[in-house]
């Protein structure tokens, strides 16, 4: 495991570079543009980097199904009746061993384009992350850049059977796939599929509804689904292989980390196999679980298995609700303690690209509300967090760009560009000239936050210690609304104080002996708190029988390095 705190900025390469000024509703690539690895220049990733990111994941890297004609370049035309949107969705993959040829400026030289962008992020102190997609791929995969002697997924099944061990897909027997739930009356498909694949989403039907993941379908990795969930993993499944030498193919070209979507709809059996063979090649390698069950946290974990695991469903929705006004904050604790020792592999995000946007009118309306949550998602544990692009800057997600409506989410299907990393970019600066002076504030605030916790060891390596417990019956504290607790490491100790309120609050704390023992610290008679966020809040002097008394921001928080005299 790192020594540094991983801190992740989630990327979309299609709008991140994209420079577009006006964008047209289900606009194609010729009329909205699109961001290319090229754009990720040297000044570009610094930027990032300076901001206190340790690693990029690039999302959407891997070629996907979109509606854009590259024929000419080789690339088999898509049907479009099974494409979500112009762009189609990063995790319909229509080729493993290609990149998005939408990403590159010359498409004949895609993968070289990429690999120099692995470089140039190298090169700027950074990690490589990309998406590897394990349980499903896109309706009509085609690979013309797989390795020579490889064979296409798929090739050797026998769709007689609507399962066997070393088929590749889960096939609906004497039945043809029926798109009829999907197109308006008057269109008629051109897409066939005889006999029928399972559908990514586990639907086991030839009749996928708007509401399935109808662009994909199901990889089989010797599992009977229909028949009592029975596993036939020896010997190993066809498709085990061919998704390990998909694995090591990228590895080879030195990414340092894949984020595995929707690992736990893969058994773990194939997890506990592969990761091992991958790591004896490339033994630094890092492994990240989406994952949204916490009863196989631990499992997802053991030995041989992930580095990391997403953890939506334990602190990101805790910390929504409490954010939201839904729950109270002494909630947070209860959070914390449920996933216990092995908080420090939990990857902690406020956005993703499933996720809505913090200042979008369906989570918090402002961005500047969604402070308090961030300082707290930051600095609770030594794990690595995740910011999206354009979380910095406040960015709404508001906008109706096509297939993605308006949801709160920024588009993954659609050709589109982002007005604030527009300005951000400005033409290839990526400075500050054109940004304002609240989305100034904001990325101020993000960067001097996610510096400090690879600047400190506190929040790096540190112990954590809740004070919520030696505050529960402190009338001036208010349980519902505050959070507050220490980071330690060896003689460096910081005060986190978070409030979810909408208003400025004064605020007593109380921190018990036992605290300064839990760290190993001397208890001196005189103690100050130092503000390290906001340099305009005053240092607050403190003793073993005074409590100390602070100024807190609405929907805001501050962190105190805690000094003795």
């Amino acid at each position: 495991m790192s020594q540094n705190k991983i801190i992740i900025y989630q990327v979309l390469p299609r709008l991140f570079g994209n420079k577009t000024t006006k964008n047209k509703l289900n606009g194609t690539i010729g009329e909205n543009g699109c961001g290319k690895f090229n754009h990720f220049t040297n000044k570009a990733i610094s930027n990032i980097k300076n901001m206190g990111f340790t690693h990029i994941w690039y999302t959407g890297v891997i070629a996907h199904a979109s509606k854009t004609d590259y024929t000419k370049h080789g690339i088999p035309k898509q049907y479009p009746e099974i494409i979500k949107g112009n762009a189609g969705s990063p995790y319909a993959i229509r080729d493993y061993y290609d990149v998005d040829p939408d990403l590159a400026e010359n498409i004949d030289n895609r993968m070289s384009e990429f690999e120099k962008m692995v470089n140039r992020t190298h090169k700027n102190g950074m990690n490589v992350i990309i998406d590897f997609v394990p349980n499903h791929l896109a309706r009509d995969y085609k690979s013309i850049m797989k390795p020579e002697g490889s064979e296409e997924f798929g090739a050797s099944d026998d769709s007689n059977h609507s399962f066997l061990p070393n088929n590749n897909f889960y096939y609906i027997v004497d039945k043809t796939l029926d798109l009829s739930l999907l197109q308006p009356n008057d269109q008629v498909p051109h897409y066939t599929e005889d006999p029928a694949k399972a559908t990514g989403n586990d639907c086991f039907t030839n009749q996928p509804s708007q509401y399935d993941w109808y662009e994909t379908v199901k990889l089989n990795y010797g599992v009977d689904y229909q028949n009592e969930y029975q596993s036939h993993f020896s010997p190993i499944p066809d498709t085990w292989h061919k998704m390990k030498d998909v694995l090591l193919f990228w590895a080879n070209k030195n990414v340092d980390a894949f984020r595995c979507d929707m690992a736990e709809m893969v058994p773990l059996e194939f997890w506990k196999w592969v990761i091992p063979s991958v790591k004896s090649k490339f033994p630094n390698i890092l492994f990240i679980a989406e994952i949204y069950n916490k009863d196989a946290y631990h499992n997802f974990l053991s030995t041989d298995a992930f580095d990391y695991l997403y953890d939506k469903v334990g602190l990101y929705d805790v910390v929504r609700d409490v954010a939201c006004g839904y729950r109270p904050s002494s909630d947070i604790t209860f959070t914390l303690n449920e996933v216990g020792d092995i908080q420090q592999y939990m990857l902690n995000f406020l956005e993703n690209h499933d996720e809505q946007r913090l200042a979008s009118d369906y989570f918090l309306g402002k961005s500047e509300k969604g402070i308090a949550a961030m300082i707290l998602t930051a600095c609770v544990g030594t794990n690595p967090i995740m910011i999206y692009f354009g979380q910095e800057l406040g960015e709404k997600g508001m906008e109706k760009e096509g297939f993605s409506g308006i949801d709160g989410r920024t588009t993954i299907f659609d050709y589109w560009s982002i007005d604030k990393i527009v300005r951000w970019n400005n033409n290839g600066k990526w400075n500050n000239a054109k940004l304002t002076a609240d989305e100034l504030k904001l990325k101020s605030t993000y960067s001097l936050l996610l510096q400090l916790c690879n600047k400190e060891k506190a929040f790096s390596r540190g112990r954590f210690y809740d004070l919520m417990y030696a505050n529960y019956e402190n009338n001036e504290f208010n349980s519902i609304k505050k959070y507050a607790f220490l980071r330690g490491h060896k003689e460096s100790l910081f005060l986190i104080m978070v409030n979810f309120n909408d208003v400025d609050s004064v605020v007593n704390v109380h921190i018990p002996d036992d605290a300064y023992s839990f760290f190993e610290l001397d208890q001196k008679e005189n103690r100050f708190a130092i503000p390290v966020l906001n340099s305009e809040n005053s240092i607050v002097k403190f003793n073993n029988t005074t409590p100390l008394k602070l100024n807190i921001g609405a929907n805001s928080g501050e962190i105190f390095k805690i000094t003795f005299e």
